[in-house]
């Protein structure tokens, strides 16, 4: 079985070499220069073009890479499993089943199968990690297939933002709230909502939002000692590894991994941001 996945999944590069994961990296634009998530550009230097005052931009993955990989997977008869960043937020998966159906024309034996996961970032990189543990210890294609669909129905996203400008460009909160919200140090609270950002609730200053995220992850989460609980910033990894200390201390989860925001969330979330993700449903 492959699985396939792309880099809004904001997994490193070495994830995807050695698991041998099929990458569909999405685009980010840079004034007239185009880039390859994670392959020819990282976030890292994303935040600098920010910070200098560029406002990089991003597109979906591309379809003749797909068209590629999977008419490959269909000549050598292989099952193939597509985990995809949410339809709600990128073209990528509605693509992807596009070319899917556009290679089946010539070769209707493909055996491949292409969940949209409502997911971002790390709450979609837990997803795609689960998958290939699965794969590693036996475990057939309807198998993983049935559990990665599972846990994208039950992924929890918390997150804040530094700036709500960000935000506002994308259009994810109206550009009065952001004014306001920066005068008066106002931090949202938001979720991911059937694959949408949807604000939850605003509070005043960082301390305040990263301890409401404790306790919502308290409200919701269930067995969160057993889970893999991941957390995702944009820039900070001090302000991360607060959290992950703060988590571990309440919860004493499995574990807890961090990461930095890849390449194309954090063209859209800006410096500071913050993201936990876990499930709201047992394994």
């Amino acid at each position: 079985m492959k699985i396939f996945a792309d880099s809004a999944s904001d997994l490193p590069k070495s994830f995807f070499e050695q698991n041998g994961v099929g990458l569909f990296p999405l685009r980010v634009h840079i004034g007239e220069q185009e880039f390859q998530d994670i392959l020819t550009i990282d976030s890292k230097k994303v935040y600098e073009e920010i910070r200098n005052g560029q406002h990089p931009k991003t597109s979906q993955a591309s379809p003749e890479d797909m068209l590629a990989a999977f008419e490959q997977l269909a000549q050598q008869g292989e099952t193939g499993l597509y985990i995809a960043f949410s339809s709600e937020l990128s073209g990528t998966h509605n693509t992807a089943v596009m070319v899917a159906e556009q290679v089946r024309e010539e070769h209707p034996e493909l055996q491949l199968t292409i969940i949209d996961t409502k997911c971002a970032s790390l709450g979609y990189g837990l997803i795609v990690e689960e998958a290939v543990d699965m794969l590693h210890a036996g475990k057939s294609a309807q198998e993983i297939e049935e559990h990665t669909r599972f846990m994208a129905a039950h992924m929890e996203h918390l997150f804040t933002v530094e700036d709500l400008d960000y935000l506002a460009r994308g259009g994810r909160v109206s550009r009065a709230s952001a004014f306001v919200g920066g005068l008066l140090n106002i931090k949202p609270l938001l979720h991911v909502e059937d694959g949408k950002l949807i604000p939850l609730e605003k509070l005043r200053g960082r301390k305040k939002v990263m301890k409401r995220m404790l306790d919502v992850m308290a409200e919701r989460g269930e067995k969160l000692d057993e889970q893999r609980i991941a957390i995702s910033h944009g820039d900070d990894e001090a302000v991360a590894l607060e959290m992950k200390q703060a988590i571990e201390e309440r919860f004493n989860p499995k574990t807890v991994e961090v990461h930095l925001i890849g390449s194309v969330i954090a063209a859209h979330t800006g410096p500071g941001t913050l993201a936990v993700f876990f499930l709201n449903k047992a394994l």
